[in-house]
C-alpha cells in the first residue's frame, strides 16, 4: 500500500498530525503498536493521572471543606479498585473516540511496530508499506536512573502507579518535577505518607521561582515532605518494600529512607528504539533527540520528526501544535509553531501554570521588566469556594508594557493562563488586559486585577 504520509506513533502529535493531514486531502495512515491509540499521554499519561487528580481532589474537599459549608454525613471511603476502574473507563472513552475520528477522516490505523528499512518505507511486521512523507511521532518513555531497578510493582514509573494494586502506606517520589508532584499529591490525598527527593535545591526546576517557593509550601500544608539537594544513590525493593539510599549534597551525608513504594519521576527520554534511525544516518542531539529543522524535517530527505523525539518542552499540546504544523507543511501550507507561547500546566491543587518568560530568565537576559501581581485572597469567587490560595504574576516590558509571560498558581489556573496565551499571541500589553470587561465573580477577574496591577494598581489589593 502506497500513502502520501505516514505517521509513526499515535500519541497526540501522531494522531493529530494525521487527522490533519488528512483533512488537507493526503492520503494518511498511523502506525501504532499499542492495543489502543493516543499514546502515553491517553493510555498511562496525561488522562488517566488526571482522573485519579479529580478523584482525589473531590475527596479532599469532602475531609476539608464540606462541613463548613453546611454539607455534613459521613466521610467517604476510599474503594481503590473502583477508582481505578473510572479511570480505565475514562481511558477507554477516549480511545474510541480517537478510532472514530480516524475513521470519520479516512486515516488507516496500520497496527503494530513500526521501523524504516530505507527513506519512503514503513515496515510493519512482514509487511512494507511505502510512503512519499513519513513523520516519526513515537513520544517519549521515563528516563532511567542508575542503581535504580524498575519492576513496576514497587518501584514504579508513572505508568506503574496507575495501576498499584494497593494504596501504599509510605511512598518516596524520586523527582520534584511535573509527575512525581501530580502522582505523590494523588496518594498523599489517599492518606500515603509521601517524601519527595530531588537533586536539585527546589521543586518544579525551570518554573518561577517565587511560584515554586509558595507551591512548595501549600504541598507541605497538604502533608507532603520534601528532601531538597539529595543524590538518590540507590533504591533496592523486596516483595513488600524498598529502600532508598542517597546522599546530601551539601554535606555528602549519606542517609536511608524505607517505604511501600517508590515512584521514579526523573523525566522523559525519547523513545526511537526500533525504527532503524542509525542505519538510516539520521542525524541525533548530544541528548538523545532526532535533530529537524525549522520544517521538522529530519537529516534525511522525506523523513520528518516531531513531540517528544524532538527538542523543546515534553507536552501533549506541544505535540499537538506540530502534528498540525508538520501536516500543513506536507501539504504545501505554511504550518507554524509559536514556541514562545507554550503553557505548562501541573494539575495539582493549587494547579500552577505559566507561559513565557520567568522573572529569571528575563534578568539573565538583562531585559527590563514590570511585574504585576494579585492574590487569589482579593477574589470574591475562590474565597467562598475555598480556593485562596496562591496568586496571579504577568511580567511585561518596562517600556512598551507587552505582556512577555505569567505565571499563576490557584484555582484551575491551567485554565486561566490561556486568556494571557491569546493576549502574548497578538502581542497585547498589559493594559490591553486591563481594559478587558471580565465577568464577576470569576476567577479570571485576578488575572485583569494582576495586569491593572503592571500599571497604577491592582482593585482589589
Amino acid at each position: 500500500m502506497s500513502y502520501d504520509v505516514i505517521f509513526i506513533g499515535a500519541g497526540p502529535g501522531g494522531y493529530v498530525g494525521a487527522i490533519r493531514a488528512a483533512q488537507l486531502g493526503l492520503k494518511v495512515a498511523c502506525v501504532e503498536g499499542r492495543e489502543t491509540l493516543g499514546g502515553t499521554c491517553l493510555n498511562v499519561g496525561c488522562i488517566p493521572s488526571k482522573a485519579l487528580l479529580h478523584a482525589t481532589h473531590q475527596l479532599h474537599e469532602a475531609a476539608h471543606n464540606f462541613d463548613a459549608m453546611g454539607l455534613t454525613g459521613a466521610k467517604p471511603k476510599v474503594d481503590w479498585k473502583k477508582m481505578l476502574g473510572y479511570k480505565s473507563d475514562v481511558i477507554g472513552q477516549n480511545t474510541k473516540g480517537i478510532e472514530f475520528l480516524f475513521k470519520k477522516n479516512k486515516v488507516d490505523w496500520i497496527k503494530g511496530w513500526a521501523s524504516i528499512p530505507a527513506p519512503g518505507k514503513v515496515q510493519v511486521g512482514d509487511q512494507t508499506y511505502e510512503a512519499r512523507k513519513i513523520v516519526i511521532a513515537s513520544g517519549s518513555e521515563s528516563s532511567p536512573l542508575k542503581g535504580v531497578e524498575v519492576d513496576e510493582k514497587v518501584i514504579v514509573t508513572s505508568t506503574g502507579a496507575l495501576e498499584l494494586g494497593k494504596i501504599p502506606r509510605k511512598m518516596i517520589v524520586i523527582g520534584a518535577g511535573v509527575i512525581g508532584l501530580e502522582m505523590g499529591s494523588v496518594f498523599a490525598r489517599l492518606g500515603a505518607e509521601v517524601t519527595v527527593i530531588e537533586y536539585l535545591d527546589r521543586i518544579i526546576p525551570g518554573n518561577d521561582a517565587e511560584v515554586a517557593r509558595s507551591f512548595q509550601k501549600l504541598l507541605g500544608k497538604q502533608g507532603m515532605k520534601f528532601i531538597l539537594g539529595a543524590a538518590v544513590q540507590s533504591a533496592t525493593a523486596t516483595k513488600t518494600k524498598a529502600k532508598v539510599s542517597y546522599k546530601l549534597r551539601k554535606d555528602d551525608s549519606e542517609h536511608v529512607l524505607e517505604a511501600d513504594t517508590v515512584l521514579l519521576a526523573t523525566g522523559r527520554r525519547p523513545f526511537v528504539d526500533g525504527l532503524g534511525l542509525e542505519a538510516l544516518g539520521v542525524k541525533m542531539t548530544e541528548r538523545g533527540q532526532i535533530a529537524t529543522d525549522r520544517h521538522y524535517a529530519t537529516s534525511v530527505a522525506g523523513i520528518h520528526a516531531i513531540g517528544d523525539v524532538i527538542e523543546g518542552p515534553m507536552l501533549a499540546h506541544k505535540a499537538e501544535d506540530e502534528g498540525m504544523a508538520v501536516a500543513e507543511i506536507l501539504a504545501g501550507q505554511a504550518g507554524h509553531v509559536n514556541y514562545g507561547v507554550i503553557p505548562g500546566v501541573i494539575y495539582t491543587w493549587p494547579e500552577v501554570a505559566s507561559v513565557g518568560e520567568s522573572e529569571e530568565s528575563l534578568k539573565d537576559a538583562g531585559r527590563a521588566y514590570k511585574v504585576g501581581k494579585f492574590s487569589f485572597m482579593g477574589n470574591g469567587r475562590a474565597k467562598a469556594n475555598f480556593a485562596g490560595d496562591g496568586f496571579v504574576k504577568i511580567l511585561a516590558d518596562k517600556q512598551t508594557d507587552r505582556i512577555l509571560g505569567a505565571h499563576i498558581i490557584g484555582p484551575y489556573a491551567g485554565d486561566l493562563i490561556h486568556e494571557i496565551c491569546v493576549a502574548m499571541e497578538f502581542g497585547a500589553a498589559a493594559e490591553d488586559l486591563a481594559r478587558t470587561c471580565h465577568a464577576h465573580p470569576t476567577y479570571s477577574e485576578a488575572v485583569r486585577e494582576a495586569a491593572l496591577a503592571c500599571g497604577d494598581g491592582a482593585l482589589h489589593a
